[in-house]
């Protein structure tokens, strides 16, 4: 029997705090966007580690590290467990490092009672999960989905140098041989922190993850005419930042219209040209974010922005480029992985609840090929993506022994 079996949780607590020394920032988050000197960094520890486990390493042409524990079904798949290493600009210590860190955890506390699984069992690390240095999120695990071809997702450019996917690849030293598209999972298990208030307000220990909220990603480009502020009368003015002003407030409108499930933002990476004090506005360059968990809400939500930036358009006299970069589909994990996490929280006595994942994840690709549910621990307030992002050991702890326990019930044990 193994339900005595707990994992190290001081061990797994120092190796997250050993990894936020990469790229660590004044305010105590983390600062690695993908592929940079600080990724090389992160993936070069996560590398020694395995080796101290004993683990084999693949790595595939997205840049994907696997870290493999053979178990004594040979001709079987493994069952992974992962997430993802790059961080956002002066980002939080946990988002994605707690997912590669507690799969190594559970390894690690398998070799430590010596037990051996009948399946083989893998740590992943997912290159570009945040999309901040190259867009779209999800990058690599998208390939693995079929989402992106694999020659698309290896051109796209760093916003900071221009440099490309495999150009940035090959740098670091982390372009691998092995075919990303050719790698199979029996199932695939990822640890998160929520990235939202439910777990934490209502002092829950794990959030079952059984759905994903679905989203689309869009490039926007309005462009006006560039004018002196002081010689041009308002009437005929074709301000290009007006014309953003009036979408963000549509996009604003449009998640209000779809409550209390639907999310709507223009982020922060906002270009407005030329860039004086006295000349209007000639072009501007934004993102939009849309969110649902019902592709058909969705699909209306599209809709409403579309027509909103076309009206816009036409009253101010400004021309429209707009591409949606990217779509990830509402996400229903597989029934018996989430039965997995369920069993786990019940065998060790864990308050627990369902909950749908408001951001994407890895998980959510992978979830095409492979039978895939998530775990999610508290964060304070809810929040992520900053310098703040703040969790308890104690909860991460509880996580990874519910995955440690989910994964031997679907790996089964061989000794």
């Amino acid at each position: 029997m193994t339900d005595h079996i707990r994992i190290d949780g001081e061990r797994l607590w120092d190796s997250i705090m050993a990894m936020a020394r990469i790229g660590a920032t004044a305010k105590g988050g983390s600062h690695r966007l993908t592929l940079s000197d600080e990724d090389k960094d992160a993936r070069d520890l996560f590398d020694r580690w395995r080796r101290d486990a004993g683990l084999s390493l693949t790595v595939d042409e997205m840049g994907d590290m696997f870290a493999f524990r053979a178990g004594t079904e040979t001709g079987r798949a493994p069952v992974g467990m992962g997430s993802h290493l790059d961080t956002q600009p002066f980002g939080g210590r946990f988002d994605g490092v707690f997912g590669v860190l507690a799969g190594l955890e559970v390894i690690r506390t398998l070799n430590d009672h010596g037990v051996t699984t009948a399946a083989p069992l893998e740590v992943v690390n997912w290159t570009n999960e945040e999309g901040a240095r190259f867009a779209p999120s999800m990058l690599a695990s998208g390939v693995y989905g079929g989402v992106f071809d694999l020659d698309w997702a290896q051109s796209r450019r760093a916003v900071d140098t221009g440099a490309t996917v495999l150009d940035e690849l090959k740098r670091i030293g982390y372009h691998g041989e092995a075919s990303l598209r050719d790698h199979e999972f029996s199932a695939f298990f990822e640890c998160h922190i929520e990235q939202g208030p439910i777990l934490d307000a209502e002092g829950i220990a794990v959030g079952v993850v059984n759905a994903a909220q679905g989203f689309r990603w869009y490039d926007i480009k309005l462009e006006g005419f560039a004018s002196h502020t002081g010689s041009t009368p308002m009437v005929g003015r074709r301000n290009a930042l007006l014309g953003l002003a009036r979408v963000a407030q549509a996009v604003d409108d449009i998640a209000h219209e779809h409550a209390p499930l639907a999310r709507g933002t223009v982020g922060s990476q906002v270009a407005v040209g030329p860039g004086s004090r006295n000349v209007i506005p000639g072009a501007v360059d934004f993102t939009v974010d849309l969110r649902h968990p019902d592709a058909d809400t969705l699909a209306a939500m599209d809709a409403a922005l579309r027509q909103v930036c076309a009206v816009t358009a036409a009253d101010i006299g400004l021309q429209l480029s707009l591409e949606q970069i990217s779509y990830t589909e509402p996400v229903a994990f597989d029934p018996g992985c989430v039965a997995a996490v369920k069993r786990a929280c019940e065998r060790l006595g864990v308050s627990h609840t369902y909950i749908t994942s408001g951001a994407g994840h890895d998980a959510c690709y992978v979830a095409r090929r492979a039978p895939t549910a998530m775990l999610f621990a508290p964060c304070k307030d809810g929040v992520s993506h900053h310098e703040s992002e703040s969790a308890e050991p104690e909860d991460l702890e509880a996580v990874c022994n519910v995955l440690l326990h989910a994964v031997l019930d679907v790996a089964g044990r061989a000794s």
